[in-house]
């Protein structure tokens, strides 16, 4: 079996995995390509820059300091059972394990769910928006089968919506949260879109990326539909 391919590392958060101290371990490797991804440089898949033996053998001293490991990227499932082979080995020291998916695998998915505890799913547009935003026509359906995989098992998860106004409008937002109240889902996230590498054609304006999070009415019926909803600005 090929090992993790590992390409970075946040040594201590606080808010990768909620209520827990965490590190987040960041996988190489996606099949999106997404307008607004903050991590180009971990999408093309080849080998890491982190010897994952290393990794662990950190992870070990830090039994005791920290609660739990949060895996990211890119998308940490593409690496398959090589994945679900190493948090094992991390759950095994004592940790709770945290994901952070675009919700492409849902197969995978399945696999991994006895062993991740907490799993924070993109939840990107609406399903006509879906493809020009991510770059993948079958994104949308695949991520709608992982959500409902994960709320089957009864795990706790977060669902984070990115406001990207060049893809997302207020009412694409509340039919999205319409679509997660009707699932059952509890706790979502709305998350101000950063622009770290927008160019002058395509370009956003704050008060565009401001205009989800200045609506009173807006948030408030937002607010009323869910057990959490944390507005991540």
């Amino acid at each position: 079996m090929r090992e993790i391919q590992i390409g970075g590392l946040v040594s201590f958060t606080t808010i990768d995995y909620p209520g827990k101290l965490a590190a987040v371990v960041f996988l190489v490797g996606c099949p999106l390509r997404c307008a607004y991804c903050s991590n180009p440089h971990l999408l093309n898949v080849g080998d890491g820059e982190y010897d994952p033996e290393k990794v662990f053998d950190w992870l070990k001293s830090r039994v005791g300091k920290l609660e739990a490991v949060v895996f990211s990227g890119g998308e940490a499932l593409m690496q398959g059972d090589t994945l679900i082979e190493y948090m094992r080995r991390v759950k095994n020291l004592g940790f709770f394990i945290g994901l952070h998916t675009n919700g492409f695998y849902p197969e995978t998915l399945n696999k991994a769910s006895e062993i991740v505890d907490w799993i924070g799913l993109d939840y990107k547009a609406t399903r006509n928006k879906y493809p020009e935003l991510v770059g993948q026509n079958i994104a949308y359906d695949h991520m709608s089968r992982s959500l409902d995989l994960w709320l089957e098992t009864g795990k706790d998860l977060e669902v984070r919506i990115t406001c990207d106004p060049r893809h997302i409008t207020k009412l694409d937002l509340l039919e999205i949260i319409n679509d997660l109240q009707s699932r059952g889902v509890k706790k979502i996230a709305i998350q101000k879109y950063v622009p770290h590498f927008e160019d002058n054609e395509h370009g956003t304006t704050p008060e565009q990326r401001n205009q989800f999070f200045n609506d009173d009415n807006l948030r408030n019926e937002i607010n009323t539909k869910f057990d959490s909803v944390i507005w991540r600005e």
